[in-house]
């Protein structure tokens, strides 16, 4: 008697942890990923991303500036931040002190000279 009333307990509470079976389940997400979602995004991958952007166009995937930083982090490949959903950790490039320095001063003459609309607030901006 006291296995049978056991059984039936421990079936009673495994379904508990069985999904819900719901009549319109989203079989596809309608997402579209960047341009270097899965591939090496380095500087030579934001620098050709950064000349395909429009700042006067709204902002997604494909339209970012991915020298943008927002709440002091950097974009994935798809311009998604840390922290928002869908974030991909990029693949990213070797790092060494010379290499960091010519990246300086390239991001240093591009916010020197930035694109015509690159202002706070416009459509391709995230701030």
């Amino acid at each position: 008697m006291l296995t049978k009333i056991f059984t039936i307990a421990l079936v009673a509470s495994a379904s508990a942890f069985v999904p819900a079976q719901h009549a319109r389940v989203p079989t596809k997400l309608n997402f579209e990923y960047g341009e270097y979602d899965g591939k090496l995004y380095d500087h030579v991958a934001k620098t050709a991303l950064y000349n395909k952007w429009d700042p006067n166009s709204p902002r997604s995937t494909r339209n970012f500036n991915p020298f943008e930083t927002y709440k002091s982090n950097s974009p994935d490949a798809s311009g998604i931040y840390p922290g928002e959903p869908r974030y991909k950790d990029p693949v990213r490039g070797d790092v060494s002190f010379a290499i960091m320095m010519a990246e300086k001063a390239d991001n240093e003459a591009r916010a020197a000279n930035p694109k015509a609309g690159d202002v706070p607030g416009c459509p391709g901006c995230k701030n």
